[in-house]
């Protein structure tokens, strides 16, 4: 009784699994996927089961049914095995039943667990394009040798089971014995086994044979692929072992007429010899004695061979090298005719993250991330676009003193607000210019996306993990605070969930199974649940993706826009694959990894191991009701082409993406970071050069993050030829052995014709164009003093992000400095953009803003483009050259003091509560008349303490609007 209701209760619970499962397709509509993958895994476990059983099981039936009719003593009195025997044979139909269920539930489970296997080998489409040594279509190697492969190691695995079976029935039952001094083995039992090792050897033949083709994902040689060892030593003596290993199994198969067992003897031997000798021995001496003595010449067809098929499956073969000889030196011509740098983003989305917390955040209980986006939006005022710095309000979870569970999921529920602020400048303070603020949502970029609807249902943040239970008749869910009373109150306005997304969980079943799902009575039990309420679940955008689609690789960073009035999730997928012949294998997590990888993401990816990758499906998540769109983006990738034959309708056609949509759309960064990885290398096309390797580059280091890769940064690049800056992701190269500058690489990230077109920079041999890690060194000798002083106190220095461009026939560095300020009222410190850095050629500059740091820069070469407070772009008058302060050691000391002085000041006014913002804005004109007297002076024996941060405004001047908060968390008004 008891093992019965176990039994039940086991069985309800894994209902409960599967069923919600099918609930949440149902709602998300795709359940075309589950039950896709469902069926396909069911087919595949009954297979799998019913052929391991049959084959196993068969052979140990057999093995009892041959047993010696004269009983175990045959051979000559009792052995340990009789004991076995009698204490096994009362059972024995028990044991067996157990016995072949086990196997059963393991053989199908290991088989319906290779369903993409399957899927891709049924449906599989051609490439159009064959492989350089078989001449066989692509096809085949990425989806019919994996099925080939699969499917032999399952045999293989039955006929050794088997053979282990059958010898131990056979031993039991007196088939033959260990220890008897006569006969060993029935003519039964010997024929039998025979039989089993002429089938595992007939398998390996096949094996043998199909092992040739394998070869193309060798690692023998220099590179990936067939080298000349396996080309000239290797497939010969596959070809021959297979023809051996035929002639093994027909011994075998032999020995069952032929009594005795010579002839299963001589088959075993020479299958083990031929397969040292000629297998083992023979390719090791082709290596070592033709190839190793002239590696270069032997292996340049094989190597020419890897790059052709490397640059075509990592979608680099057509990206263009341009020889750029980098000027030191811009003339007048060259600057005031380049007017890209103007609109640079300054903004750096991995530092001010939490400024937007701290000007944004309104309530404890909301959250933004540390990392930020970049996405494209309009200029009020000129309808250009223009880098945006962009997040959502997404929520916590609730305040610790009010966290029980009606609150966790049935009133705080959501997320509210899309904040933007452009890259290219900041206020008076070194604030972010909000173009979108506030609860709720105001703004200029409000009316021009004319965005409407701004709840947070589903986000990256991870609260979302947990479930929600919205809708119904009760307007119970906070959808936002707000001050009242002339700021000395606070309300809230609630809100009840009208969206299509969710699970229904009126119905008594419904809340019973979630209950178990989730372990948890009150959804049950609870009176606040109506027959109207949904659950929300599954509500990272990533996650759902995943679930969807799940074979696809996720990149790790979804990001926010706004589509047609709404908030929409953007993620870009990929088609990857380790199975592209001669292509080079790398590690896909290592590939990506780089100071801004988020580690806190969980990315679906179905392998680590890739040699073939493309973006070719964008997907998109609704904020609000959780709707996934897919949508086909690389229509020509065989593998997409593939998975839409598996799952038809699924993935919907390019000509869907609406234009609103389609601005959203950037080169994924991802698949970026793989292709500047593999362009490290195979940017070398000739096999000789390559061989040498003498002229391999590095991805730099990035000069505030330690031993980790420099990431990729989007912003806007007017590549030389081109007439305007366009939307770009970008990145530099160093050397191997060198910190010079070897080449700058841009992709066009904007959808277009020229969407996704590598072009490379490369820098002459000789170079002395400075790296990234020379110029940040340089910048620390040159503006020492200053940043040492801006790091005074409790203050710490930030370097943003070092952006790397083209301009005026060279390649100008230009970085934002940061200042972490106390946010006052025990509140974490966030950064302020206090100085600008920029570096060309060996002139460098640094400055309160751009225009003022690119004066110093360029005071002898020409007019420069500037921007205005409208965003136009001027020309300003010739700029005078900065003039070297000249200051004693006392007056340096005097205003380094004054420095300081000014900003306890300061940081004592920001600690009052409220903060006393009259006496900040005169400690930070203080501040900003110190610095002055500082700006330029070099202290060649100090460091900075920390990361830098430009100076202060001369006139304190609040960031915006107060937000509807009880909190300090923006700025005041000037009248507060």
């Amino acid at each position: 009784m008891a093992i019965a209701l176990i039994a039940i209760v086991a069985f309800f619970f894994l209902f409960a699994g599967i069923f919600t499962d099918y609930l949440w397709y149902d709602s998300v509509d795709y359940t075309a996927v589950f039950s896709g993958v469902i069926v396909t895994q069911i087919l595949l476990f009954v297979v799998g089961a019913v052929v391991m059983v049959g084959i196993v099981g068969g052979n140990m039936l057999l093995a009892y049914r041959m047993r010696p009719m004269f009983g175990p003593g045959m051979f000559g009195g009792a052995s340990g095995a009789d004991r076995y025997r009698m204490a096994l044979d009362p059972h024995r139909k028990l044991i067996f039943l157990i016995g072949i269920a086990v196997l059963a539930l393991f053989a199908g489970s290991s088989f319906g667990g290779q369903w993409k296997t399957w899927l891709e080998f049924v449906n599989a489409v051609p490439f159009g394009e064959t492989d350089a040594q078989f001449k066989e279509d692509l096809s085949f190697f990425m989806f019919t040798y994996p099925f080939i492969r699969m499917v032999l190691n399952f045999l293989f695995t039955a006929v050794v089971l088997s053979a282990v079976m059958a010898a131990i029935v056979h031993y039991l039952y007196g088939g033959f014995r260990l220890q008897s001094p006569g006969v060993h083995a029935s003519r039964a039992a010997r024929a039998h086994l025979s039989v089993l090792l002429g089938v595992f050897v007939l398998l390996k033949a096949v094996a043998y044979w199909y092992d040739r083709y394998g070869l193309v994902f060798s690692d023998r040689g220099f590179v990936h692929g067939a080298s000349y060892t396996d080309v000239n030593a290797v497939l010969p003596a596959k070809t021959i072992l297979a023809i051996i290993a035929l002639i093994c199994a027909a011994l075998f198969f032999a020995g069952v007429i032929r009594p005795g067992g010579m002839l299963p003897g001589v088959a075993f031997g020479l299958l083990v010899l031929s397969a040292i000798l000629i297998g083992g021995v023979y390719p090791a001496l082709v290596q070592q004695f033709q190839v190793k003595p002239n590696e270069q010449a032997r292996e340049k067809t094989f190597i020419a061979r890897n790059i052709e098929a490397t640059r075509k499956a990592y979608g680099i073969k057509d990206s263009e090298v341009i020889p750029y000889d980098a000027q030191g030196e811009a003339n007048n011509a060259n600057v005031s005719a380049d007017s890209s740098v103007s609109g640079v983003r300054l903004l750096d989305p991995n530092l001010v993250g939490k400024t937007y917390q701290q000007k944004q955040r309104i309530r404890g209980f909301y959250d933004f991330p540390d990392k930020l986006d970049v996405d494209r939006y309009p200029d009020p005022q000129t309808g250009n676009m223009r880098d945006t710095v962009v997040a959502v309000r997404e929520l916590s979870g609730p305040p610790a003193e009010q966290d029980n569970w009606i609150n966790r999921h049935l009133v705080y529920t959501h997320g509210y607000g899309f904040v933007a602020a452009p890259g290219n400048e900041v206020d008076a303070e070194g604030l972010p210019n909000f173009t979108a603020k506030d609860m709720p949502v105001t703004g200029p970029l409000v009316d021009q996306t004319k965005l409407t609807e701004t709840r947070i249902y589903f986000g990256e943040h991870p609260s979302g993990s947990e479930y929600s239970v919205v809708g119904g008749d009760r307007n119970q869910e906070l959808d936002y605070p707000f001050s009242e009373n002339n700021g000395t109150g606070t309300g809230q306005k609630n809100t009840t969930y009208t969206g299509k997304g969710g699970v229904p969980v009126g119905s008594f079943f419904n809340r019973m199974l979630y209950a178990a799902k989730y372990g948890e009575i009150n959804l049950l039990l609870s009176g606040d649940i109506s027959d109207k309420s949904k659950i929300l679940y599954e509500r990272d955008p990533a996650r759902r993706i995943a679930k969807v689609a799940p074979f696809l690789s996720l990149d790790n960073n979804a990001y926010p826009a706004i589509v047609d009035g709404r908030v929409v999730w953007i993620v870009d997928a990929y088609t990857t694959s380790n199975a592209y012949p001669y292509s080079e294998s790398k590690s896909l997590e290592a590939m990506t990894r780089d100071t801004v990888t988020d580690p806190r993401l969980v990315v679906q990816q179905p392998r680590d191991q890739i040699n073939y990758m493309r973006n070719s499906v964008k997907a998109t998540v609704d904020a609000y009701d959780g709707t996934v769109n897919l949508y086909t983006w690389d229509e020509s990738d065989p593998i997409l082409k593939t998975w839409t034959n598996a799952f038809p309708g699924v993935i919907k056609p390019k000509n869907e993406i609406s234009d609103s949509l389609e601005q959203h759309l950037r080169y994924p960064e991802a698949l970026f970071k793989v292709q500047r990885d593999v362009l490290s290398r195979y940017h070398i096309e000739d096999p000789d050069a390559f061989y040498s390797g003498q002229d391999f580059w590095n991805v730099p280091n990035d000069p505030s993050g330690g031993d980790v890769k420099q990431p990729p940064y989007y912003l806007s690049v007017k590549m030389p030829g081109s007439p305007n800056p366009s939307f770009s992701l970008t990145t530099t190269f160093v050397p191997r052995q060198g910190p010079n500058l070897a080449a700058f690489m841009a992709v066009n990230a904007t959808p277009g014709d020229d969407y996704g077109k590598l072009r490379i920079l490369r820098m002459p041999s000789n170079t002395t164009v400075a790296g990234p890690g020379q110029v940040q060194n340089n910048f620390q000798n040159k503006f020492s003093g200053e940043l040492n002083v801006l790091g005074l106190g409790q203050s710490k220095v930030r370097y943003g992000n070092l952006l790397t461009l083209p301009f005026a026939g060279g390649l100008i560095y230009i970085e934002p400095v940061y200042v972490e300020i106390a946010g006052g009222s025990g509140q974490e410190p966030y950064p302020i953009l206090r100085r600008v850095l920029v570096g060309y050629g060996s002139k460098v500059g640094s400055a309160n803003t751009l225009e003022d740091a690119l004066k110093q820069v360029f005071a002898d070469a020409g007019r420069l483009p500037t921007t205005p407070d409208n965003g136009q772009p001027n020309q300003p008058d010739q700029p005078d050259t900065p003039q070297q302060p000249n200051l004693s050691e006392e007056q340096l000391a005097k205003a380094i003091d004054d420095a300081q002085a000014a900003y306890d000041e300061a940081q004592a006014a920001l600690a009052k509560d409220p903060p006393d913002w009259v006496a900040y804005g005169n400690a930070q004109k203080k501040l900003a008349d110190a610095l002055k007297k500082l700006e330029g002076v070099s202290l060649p024996n100090a460091t900075p303490t920390a990361t830098p941060s430009p100076t202060a405004s001369a006139t304190p001047s609040p960031s915006g609007t107060p937000s509807p908060s009880a909190t300090p968390s923006a700025s005041p008004s000037p009248s507060s």
